[in-house]
């Protein structure tokens, strides 16, 4: 962005929004500049999606964007299936920034892309499914259906990833409702020339 205020020390960025007005580093206050610095300088190094909205409570949005980092980059779930769980999530909130970017990820990931368009259109798979893709995708599809899971969809998890994985991807789903939540609310746009990938469903 064309900020003459922006430290050498940082790369380019720009933030976007709808209701919350988009900040800059010359209207940022002190918890702000530092919430930036350290998304910038982890493993993401951008500001996109819900950055713009977590920055107006930076307290919170630190707290948020460490656990992101945690969640996005160092689960003990396969990229794949997390990105999975991800996919879950945006669906069950028809969330399109989220299914926009994590669509993506999770195909060069290698998650098959039957299943990728069954959750897109909220159907069940018609392909079948390997045991540890089963057993993440029942487990996240009931949890966002029921708000709980039945013992032989917990045990299925436990079985394949253990309670750390059961933990994992209750924190992957978790951290991404708040996305999920903070974009809609905000009415984040796509970025230019993409369109809405989710449909309605009934």
């Amino acid at each position: 962005m064309s900020d003459t205020t922006l430290p050498n020390d940082l790369p380019p960025f720009e933030l976007r929004g709808h209701r919350f007005k988009p900040l800059t580093w010359a209207t940022m206050t002190e918890a702000q500049k530092t919430m930036t610095r350290q998304v910038l300088g982890g493993q993401r190094g951008s500001m996109q999606g819900p950055y713009n909205v977590l920055l107006y409570s930076p307290e919170v949005g630190h707290l948020a964007q460490q656990f992101g980092a945690h969640t996005r980059f160092h689960s003990s779930l396969p990229l794949a299936l997390n990105e999975l769980a991800i996919l879950l999530v945006a669906r069950d909130w028809t969330a399109q920034f989220v299914w926009w970017i994590h669509r993506r990820i999770a195909q060069e990931a290698g998650l098959p892309t039957a299943l990728i368009d069954a959750v897109a259109l909220g159907q069940t798979p018609k392909v079948p499914l390997a045991r540890d893709v089963q057993a993440v995708y029942d487990f996240g599809r009931e949890l966002l259906a029921h708000r709980r899971v039945s013992d032989a969809t917990h045990a299925a998890m436990v079985a394949s990833f253990g309670d750390r994985g059961v933990v994992d991807l209750m924190a992957t789903m978790s951290y991404y409702t708040l996305v999920s939540m903070a974009l809609n609310v905000d009415g984040y746009p796509l970025p230019e020339g993409a369109t809405p990938e989710l449909l309605p469903l009934p």
